[in-house]
Parts: C-alpha cells; structure tokens; sequence
C-alpha cells in the first residue's frame, strides 16, 4: 500500500514520543547518508574541481 504524503504526516502525528525520536533519528542518518553520496558523485563528476583549484590557490 501506498501512502500519500498526507497520510504519512497524520501517521507521525500519531506516533508516541519515543517513535517519532526513533523516526527522527532515521530521517536525519538518511539524510546524511544522501548528502554524502551527493557529494561523492558531485566529486566523481568534477563538479568540485574549479572550487578545490581556488581553494589550493589560496
């Protein structure tokens, strides 16, 4: 089952104390672990190149 992103809100409305600290931890490890892999990619695609050459300039 699919749930929308109102349901999802209205289930963590609901959710007690513990498992939205639970649920909180989670969202903030993934969004780590996406900003990381963002910026690995970023790297592997040279996307960073002209700042590091200006920051190695410096």
């Amino acid at each position: 089952m699919i749930m929308t992103v109102e349901q999802i809100e209205k289930a963590i409305l609901n959710l007690s104390e513990r498992d939205f600290g639970e649920l909180r931890n989670w969202l903030l490890d993934l969004d780590y672990q996406r900003w990381d892999q963002q910026l690995e990619q970023d790297i592997m695609d040279g996307k960073l190149d002209d700042i590091a050459s200006s920051a190695l300039a410096e």
